[in-house]
């Protein structure tokens, strides 16, 4: 059964309160409206957010002022090496009164959840969060508890080249959504943060703006956005292309497609439309998709990285014409 489609109404109402969570972060966060959108997008479509990039750029910054914007529980876990598993999903301890064990929850129990230098923790306690973030449910000692919704994971981390760090698995990268890098601000904008940062920190002043609840009216909203047979094909010819190219020795999952319809449908409700264009999914393939990808041992050699790997896959696919069947 097809989902009826978003109406004007509902997709002003979306825009609205987007816009209302982007100029509360664009408070914290100068010069870097792309990096803002790709987190908003990721918010509508119900995925993870991963933030790498080098130290004292903004990356935790970023992060807290999503959350600070949104009236929901909001949890912060500081991934250390010494980090154990069950301080992220939960323990069951035993109570002397009741002569039984009580689950005490973990970190992740949150609507939004801070993972600050997610690569800082081994991978066994990276792991904890494969089944949290795909099936948003924590199983201990057998028993599973259910996550509320929304959920969302912000993990920022440091390049892995970086002391101290270790690579993320496959698993866990595959389950983020999209990658964003903060990168370096302009002059100008660097400038204007030395006024709003140097006396106290502007996060203090952020009021939520939105709460859990129209975060919920909002991703079934984006859920209702139509993608049609030409698009789809179009996607799944995308991520294909990574798989049969002999630069990378893993292309994009099964997932990754979904991941990459479910983005481009929130950019497009966003951008106040009820289909998506093929040029939702171009704007959303690189932070989208990239992180996925391995390249060749070759295509390291040569100095190919795996944007460049993917920019020239998505010049060779064809684009379908028309912005809808």
């Amino acid at each position: 059964m097809v989902a009826p489609a978003a109406g004007g109404a509902d997709l002003e109402t979306l825009a609205r309160v987007v816009g209302r969570i982007r100029s509360n972060i664009e408070r914290v966060i100068e010069g870097k409206p792309d990096v803002v959108s790709a987190s908003l997008v990721v918010l509508m479509a119900e995925g993870h957010l991963l933030i790498e990039d080098v130290p004292g750029v903004g990356k935790t910054m970023l992060s807290k002022a999503l959350a600070r914007s949104i009236d929901s529980t909001v949890r912060r876990i500081q991934f250390t090496p010494d980090l154990l598993p069950s301080d992220v999903t939960g323990v069951s301890v035993f109570n002397q009164d009741t002569r039984e064990f009580e689950f005490r929850p973990g970190g992740i129990f949150a609507n939004i959840v801070v993972g600050d230098e997610i690569n800082r923790a081994s991978p066994k306690t990276q792991s904890a969060l494969l089944e949290c973030m795909e099936e948003r449910q924590v199983t201990v000692d057998g028993t599973t508890y259910q996550l509320d919704t929304p959920f969302m994971v912000i993990a920022t981390q440091n390049p892995i080249e970086m002391e101290g760090t270790y690579a993320l698995p496959e698993a866990q990268r595959d389950r983020f959504m999209a990658r964003v890098s903060v990168g370096y601000p302009v002059e100008a904008a660097e400038i204007a943060m030395i006024g709003s940062h140097a006396g106290a920190s502007p996060l203090d002043d952020l009021e939520p703006v939105t709460d859990a609840a129209e975060i919920r009216k909002l991703t079934s909203i984006v859920g209702q956005v139509h993608v049609s047979e030409a698009v789809q094909r179009y996607v799944v010819a995308l991520t294909g292309a990574t798989r049969r190219t002999d630069d990378l020795n893993l292309g994009a999952s099964p997932r990754a497609t979904l991941h990459l319809v479910r983005a481009a449908k929130a950019y497009a409700a966003m951008a106040g439309r009820d289909y998506v264009l093929p040029d939702d999914v171009l704007a959303l393939a690189r932070p989208v998709l990239a992180h996925r990808l391995l390249p060749s041992v070759e295509a390291s050699m040569s100095g190919r990285s795996t944007t460049a790997i993917l920019d020239g896959l998505l010049a060779s696919v064809p684009v379908p014409d028309g912005p809808r069947s």
